[in-house]
């Protein structure tokens, strides 16, 4: 029998300097720093995002679909011996992601655009992302990196997390290079905050993070960093019919 997914909440927020220092304040009395963070409590996240030839996971997204799934590779700190791949469903504000480790041999060979060789041990979620890139012509088209800092609360297993320095970078080949072409994608000053949890936010948590300027916002990290090219001209402008483009 296949076993069914298990969805989390999350939910994104967009903050400012000053909500994040407040909210760090709070936080810092509330919850646990996540183990995987370093000394000053934080990680740098990259991930390369995959897609068809159509654009088919930005189009979902511009078009709000509901049932949408977004494919990437993974890594932490710039290091290739902790990499990731990752297979991530939304539905509504409901998340779901699937996650096996790669070698840098697969890292290599999935980001060149080849699907890794079945063996008896490769894992499932590989054998059928391989497929998509034999059958499908998924291939690289992004790099999305930023700033981490995690506090976690075992209590609803509720994750709280700020992203800042949010960046794209078309430069693939240079996935580990701690300096690489980059764009930034935000507003000097704004940042992201995601919660994430599974049956229940603790109220003393909701009231925690409770700040009157903050929007809550449907953002997706890929769309976003997919909007606009390097060169900062608009990307869904020149993908949509022109009596879409108004």
């Amino acid at each position: 029998m296949e076993e069914l997914e298990t969805f989390r909440h999350e939910y994104k927020y967009i903050c400012s300097q000053g909500d994040l220092t407040v909210l760090e304040h709070r936080l810092n009395a509330a919850m646990e720093p996540d183990e995987h963070a370093e000394a000053d409590g934080m990680y740098h996240i990259r991930s390369i995002y995959f897609d068809d030839p159509y654009d088919s996971s930005v189009l979902e997204n511009l078009a709000g679909v509901n049932h949408r799934e977004k494919w990437r590779i993974r890594a932490y700190n710039c290091d290739d011996s902790r990499l990731a791949l990752e297979r991530k469903v939304k539905e509504n504000d409901m998340i779901h992601k699937d996650i096996c480790p790669l070698t840098r041999e697969q890292f290599d060979l999935l980001t060149a655009g080849r699907p890794v060789p079945v063996t008896k041990d490769t894992p499932q979620l590989l054998n059928r992302f391989s497929y998509l890139i034999a059958t499908k012509g998924f291939a690289p088209k992004v790099i999305v990196g930023y700033d981490r800092r995690p506090y976690v609360c075992r209590a609803g297993n509720v994750r709280v997390t700020f992203d800042t320095h949010i960046f794209s970078s078309p430069d693939i080949g240079a996935f580990f290079e701690k300096e690489l072409c980059r764009r930034p994608v935000q507003r000097t000053g704004q940042h992201l905050l995601e919660v994430k949890y599974d049956e229940y936010l603790p109220d003393w948590l909701l009231h925690a993070i409770q700040l009157k300027d903050m929007q809550r916002t449907a953002f997706s990290k890929y769309y976003l960093c997919r909007t606009y090219d390097v060169g900062g001209v608009a990307w869904a402008a020149t993908r949509l019919p022109e009596e879409e483009c108004v």
